[in-house]
């Protein structure tokens, strides 16, 4: 495969992952999401789909890049792509247990998780290619973002 067939199928595969996770998303938008406190710096709902579209294409591009160099370095980057599925599928995870069981708590103390996966990820991911590395950064822009709302809902709904 070359450089860019890789990259297009780790995009697909964010985006992917992503629209399942968007489908336990959206029946607690319209259900239970708008019944709880949110702090004022929450943003409008229509804010969310693009950003984490756009967050998607940018790891997919990064882990593409990373994945080309398999043939060089072998061991760095199965490590780099191992921690790269585990912090998808935590984010996965965390709109499950956020939206589908609603509840803020657990959400909160897994996007800790979360957010360490993506840091480390970015590391290895810098250390492989600097390009690569710097597609992670609005993605951790975003979580610890995403982590304080997270953590302010839960205050406000205690």
């Amino acid at each position: 495969m070359n450089k860019y067939t890789k990259i297009l199928v780790m995009v697909a595969t964010c985006l992917v992952i992503g629209y399942f996770s968007s489908i336990v998303t959206q029946s607690s938008i319209t259900t239970w999401y708008p019944t709880i406190e949110k702090p004022s710096f929450n943003p409008p709902n229509w804010i969310f789909a693009p950003v984490w579209t756009a967050l998607y294409v940018m790891m997919g591009i990064g882990a593409g890049l990373v994945w080309n160099q398999i043939e060089i370095k072998r061991e760095e980057v199965r490590s780099a792509l191992i921690f790269f599925a585990i912090q998808l599928a935590l984010n996965s995870l965390w709109s499950f247990l956020f939206f589908g069981l609603m509840n803020p708590l657990l959400a909160l103390i897994e996007i800790i998780v979360l957010w360490l996966m993506i840091y480390e990820t970015f590391i290895k991911f810098n250390k492989l290619n600097k390009f690569a590395g710097y597609m992670f950064i609005p993605y951790l822009l975003w979580v610890s973002f995403a982590m304080i709302l997270n953590g302010s809902i839960w205050w406000l709904n205690r």
